[in-house]
């Protein structure tokens, strides 16, 4: 059995209803638009919000591997909880600290023994419960990519494995959206969790943050396209609904990455977006583990 971060050599469905319709995440400005054309208005929201599923199970390919894939509704961000369903070892990806109580809820519910709290990159839309998560949780810690400019107690570098039970992510760096984005791959190269880097038909913005239109391109070309057509995509938000893709669909139908990249850094320089309405609280606050303030 190996522990929780293990160093290596670099190498080269159930569907959701998005619930903030009007939402101004950081991801497909496209989603925003399409969001704020077909919002029914705000009694109607507030419905969807009244009988909705705050979780849903998700099945993974690989035997003997849990997978829950939990959605927070002011960002639609969602967040994903693995578990070796033997040692019952688990990591959390994504955390939100509006949500700390039903992720930690159903870690006791289904008996699981949490091990790590990692985030794909520094947020801007919301705020990471990793530090409060480790407040709570005694041996609990916390990671993010080196090149983050975040604090945690495991800075994560490219080809790095991030192990639970006998089953591990691989850590590819996929820098673009932020500098210190990250791709999380299985071990089977069955499904990866890709953060804001790659979305469902769309894509993470590049203009805050470090970000850079000609660094997302080759990062999602180079190290997510690469991967085979039938590996699961599980982006970090919400595509009207939509949960779950594949590196075949994205490659074949995502509207942004079908163009040339000359024609996807001229896109991405015109889009306009107004920045993150949560920006300037979760940014200093997810440097520091979520903790700024609390």
């Amino acid at each position: 059995m190996c522990s929780v971060l293990t160093r290596v050599r670099p190498i080269h469905r159930a569907v959701a209803l998005s619930l903030r319709l009007g939402a101004n995440t950081e991801g497909s400005s496209y989603a925003a638009t399409q969001s704020r054309r077909l919002s029914p208005g705000k009694n109607s929201v507030v419905d969807l919000q009244r009988n909705a599923r705050f979780y849903c199970s998700r099945i993974a390919k690989t035997e003997g591997l849990l997978v829950r894939q939990l959605f927070e509704v002011e960002s639609s961000t969602y967040t994903y909880l693995l578990a070796d369903t033997n040692t019952r070892e688990a990591i959390i990806i994504d955390p939100v600290l509006e949500t700390i109580d039903r992720d930690l809820n159903l870690v006791e519910e289904l008996g699981l023994k949490l091990l790590l709290a990692v985030n794909t990159h520094c947020h801007a839309d919301h705020i990471t419960s990793s530090g409060l998560m480790k407040k709570r949780i005694a041996g609990l810690k916390s990671a993010i990519s080196k090149f983050s400019g975040a604090s945690a107690d495991i800075l994560l570098s490219e080809g790095d494995k991030i192990c639970f039970g006998k089953h591990y992510l691989t850590v590819r760096e996929t820098p673009g959206h932020t500098d210190g984005c990250t791709t999380l791959v299985s071990s089977d190269e069955s499904m990866a969790f890709t953060g804001d880097a790659l979305l469902i038909r769309g894509c993470g913005r590049t203009d805050f943050q470090q970000g850079c239109a000609k660094c997302l391109y080759d990062s999602i070309h180079d190290k997510i396209f690469t991967l085979p057509d039938d590996c699961l995509v599980y982006p970090a938000h919400d595509y009207l609904g939509q949960t779950v893709s594949t590196v075949g669909e994205e490659r074949k139908y995502n509207p942004r990455l079908i163009k040339s990249k000359d024609e996807f850094v001229e896109l991405m320089n015109s889009l306009n977006l107004p920045k993150p309405d949560k920006i300037d609280i979760s940014v200093p606050a997810n440097l520091v583990c979520g903790l700024h303030g609390l």
